[in-house]
């Protein structure tokens, strides 16, 4: 079974990313998590994201196209990255959702993929 593993971090967390005196423990805890999952050949497929301030949101209403920079939710966390791994169970994706660095300062969401629809 596929699920997507979601990461939201905190404005910290984005920080830490382009500061010396972070970056090497921020991308060495992720290097391994990443190294981890390719180790136990479940990954699918995998991004992390440019910081929310880079963000376009898009709405239509009433047929006009309305266009936000940065991110539209006003929240402690932001969406930062995902995975989509195949595990055999949600208890494992659990497992690996809870082994990501994003899990410590953030969140995880955990959701099951949607399969094709049949033709």
């Amino acid at each position: 079974m596929q699920y997507m593993l979601i990461f939201t971090e905190t404005e910290s967390e984005f920080a830490k990313r382009n500061d010396p005196a972070h970056a090497g423990a921020y991308w060495g805890g992720w290097s391994a998590y990443i190294a981890a999952l390719a180790q136990a050949g479940i990954i699918v497929n995998g991004d992390g994201l440019q910081p929310p301030h880079t963000a376009t949101t898009v709405r239509v209403r009433d047929g006009k196209r309305l266009v936000q920079d940065g991110p539209f939710a006003d929240a402690k966390e932001q969406l930062a990255g995902y995975f989509v791994i195949e595990v055999p169970d949600l208890d494992t994706a659990l497992d690996w959702a809870a082994r990501a660095p994003a899990a410590a300062s953030a969140a995880v969401e955990v959701r099951p993929v949607m399969p094709p629809p049949a033709a």
